[in-house]
């Protein structure tokens, strides 16, 4: 099923959203090649913002209020959780939920 003028609407939301809490800049310390997915935490705050703004589109696709299609041509979701991936996963462990950002993952991984 193609992408509606719903999901538009609220890829444009998102969009608002990413950019009142700095998604572009965070997205921008997460790709400088100084920064490291293997030592960085979940609790730094780029690394943060990404989580958050991954896990809540992961959750729109998962629930069926957004069309994968559309997220997928936006934003390069596998790319964001290579970054951030190792981070929520060590946070996983140490909080002992391994539910935690399991909808990014999902989306990230065509699960």
């Amino acid at each position: 099923m193609p992408a509606t003028y719903d999901d538009a609407n609220l890829v444009m939301q998102i969009l608002r959203w990413g950019g009142e809490t700095g998604l572009a800049e965070a997205l921008g310390e997460l790709m400088d090649e100084g920064f490291n997915p293997e030592t960085a935490e979940a609790n730094e705050p780029a690394v943060r913002s990404v989580l958050f703004f991954g896990e809540t589109v992961g959750t729109f696709v998962k629930q069926g209020v957004l069309d994968r299609g559309l997220v997928e041509d936006l934003w390069w979701i596998e790319g964001m959780w290579s970054r951030v991936g190792p981070a929520a996963q060590r946070q996983r462990q140490r909080l002992g939920e391994p539910r935690l950002f399991e909808n990014f993952e999902s989306l990230a991984t065509g699960g």
